[in-house]
């Protein structure tokens, strides 16, 4: 059955239809935001940072968890997939990055099409989209990613092929030398999908030259999706939060993304993610709390009007945060993973082995609603589910 709330190009209709939230209400620069959002504008960068500054944060996840109900209604989107990493050699070393090896590393992997058949047929049965993606090896070409998907697509026609960060893919342009059209032109017809988005960072290149000094520039990321969206090839777009970064700086990076969206329309969903600091190379991060992850989710539920769909990315916020992100913004948790290693070498500890129906009771727990989706949000199953016995513990003061 189809959601009722499966396209959300009538969501501003949807929310005037709404009773405003009275935190909302009850707040001066709340209001003002959903009167400019109401009237069909685009809420300013300074009005982006005076939120995120100033406002409440009940009361900024209310305005953003009305805007996904006007989107989606209830509904929480999830799909069944599996994260296999192609190589974790790559010729770069990010100061985030504890993902990344040097090619004589004892750990150092780089999988054969023979051997990334092999991570994908135990999960042949259950799940329909492969995520893909690792670093940038120093002597692989397109031909090597082609041999892949081809392989891939023949053994699992019906498994969607995820992958390739924009300085994956420029890395390929680079290394085959052939340009970036023609580099994602050859993977599609080989089977290439979609692209996850990954590697956005923070769009300001002074960031960027701190934190990941060798990788796209900030143009170079837009441009190299944008290219992506005219093959037809759907996109997400992810943002790396707690750095080194300032407030003006995650809003500046949302407004790129928007006003990218703008030109090329092909972004499908938006994944923001706080920095792990465990095993890695930045010890002046300033990590992010629990309270600023929700604030970013809420305000970019709030400022990307035209991204149609803002992700809760457990595998790195964890259980707990992604059923309160699903109620302040956030209308996707994700999938399944099955096996995940950059999120976990970095310190996450969040479980892998969660099925459709874990997922599902997760939801339900939320006070929502589960729709199976497909890798581009084409198709949909809702799914019956109990709630889940979720137990959360809290910090106890021990007594003498």
């Amino acid at each position: 059955m189809m959601p009722k709330y499966f396209s959300d190009s009538d969501w501003r209709a949807n929310l005037a239809d709404f009773p405003v939230p009275i935190s909302v209400e009850n707040d001066p620069l709340l209001s003002k935001t959903l009167s400019i959002i109401l009237e069909d504008k685009r809420v300013p960068n300074e009005l982006g940072v005076e939120l995120y500054r100033d406002a409440s944060l009940p009361a900024l996840a209310s305005l953003a968890d009305s805007i996904k109900m006007s989107r989606f209604g209830k509904n929480i989107f999830f799909n069944e997939n599996l994260h296999v990493n192609t190589t974790n050699v790559c010729v770069l070393a990010c100061r985030f990055c504890a993902f990344r090896r040097g090619a004589r590393s004892e750990d150092a992997y780089s999988l054969s099409p023979e051997e990334f058949i092999s991570r994908i047929s135990p999960f042949s049965d259950i799940i329909d989209e492969v995520h893909a993606v690792g670093g940038l090896h120093p002597e692989w070409t397109v031909d090597n990613y082609v041999r892949i998907y081809e392989m891939s697509k023949k053994k699992f026609p019906h498994i969607s092929i995820k992958s390739l960060t924009a300085v994956e893919v420029k890395h390929l342009s680079t290394k085959s030398g052939i340009s970036v059209t023609e580099t994602l032109r050859i993977l599609k017809n080989a089977g290439l999908d979609s692209l996850p988005g990954g590697g956005a960072e923070i769009l300001v290149d002074k960031i960027r030259d701190r934190i990941c000094r060798g990788k796209e520039t900030s143009s170079e990321y837009l441009e190299i999706h944008e290219i992506a969206h005219s093959l037809g090839i759907p996109t997400n777009c992810t943002m790396l939060f707690g750095t080194i970064e300032s407030i003006e700086d995650r809003v500046s990076h949302l407004d790129k993304l928007r006003i990218q969206q703008d030109s090329s329309s092909g972004f499908q969903c938006f994944v923001p993610y706080p920095f792990l600091k465990d095993n890695t190379r930045l010890p002046e991060a300033r990590l992010a709390s629990a309270d600023e992850i929700i604030r970013v989710i809420s305000l970019s539920r709030i400022m990307l009007d035209n991204i149609p769909h803002i992700k809760a990315y457990r595998m790195n916020i964890g259980d707990h945060l992604a059923s309160i992100a699903i109620n302040s913004g956030a209308d996707d948790i994700d999938g399944t993973v099955g096996h995940e290693e950059i999120m976990h070498e970095a310190g996450s500890e969040t479980r892998v082995d969660y099925d459709g129906k874990k997922l599902a009771r997760l939801i339900v727990s939320s006070g929502l609603s589960p729709v199976k989706r497909d890798s581009t949000y084409s198709s949909f199953k809702n799914i019956e589910s109990e709630p889940e016995n979720l137990t959360w513990s809290l910090p106890i003061v021990a007594s003498d």
